[in-house]
């Protein structure tokens, strides 16, 4: 599966940006879809997920009740739209892709639970 990540931009401190993850190639029925970033000299950070079926979604404390992920099914694409963006909130933002043969219940933050990723999207938030 190849994963294209677009969307990033520059935006003011309050604005809003919508990421998008566009899947292609050979697809999985079950998986999950997470996102992460990473800032200059800072590990990756796990920011949501997204089971692809049912659409149950887990967030990161630092995004919660700000970004938003969603899918298109139809579209394989996956969406995560960021509202009150921070200064903080810049860093080079990335999809990545879990196949899964059955939903536990369980939740995927670490990087390394993903096999599949996007190349990355710089979002740059200014004060």
């Amino acid at each position: 599966v190849q994963l294209q990540a677009s969307g990033g931009g520059l935006v003011q401190a309050g604005g809003s940006l919508r990421l998008s993850c566009a899947a292609s190639g050979s697809t999985f029925s079950r998986y999950y879809m997470g996102w992460f970033r990473q800032a200059p000299g800072k590990e990756r950070e796990f920011i949501a997920t997204i089971t692809w079926s049912g659409g149950s979604t887990y967030y990161a404390d630092a995004v919660k009740g700000r970004f938003t992920v969603s899918r298109d099914n139809a579209e394989k694409t996956g969406y995560l739209q960021m509202n009150s963006l921070k200064p903080e909130d810049t860093a080079v933002y990335y999809c990545a892709v879990r196949p899964v043969a059955c939903y536990s219940g369980s939740w995927y933050y670490s990087a390394a639970q993903y096999d599949y990723w996007g190349q990355g999207t710089q979002v740059t938030v200014s004060s």
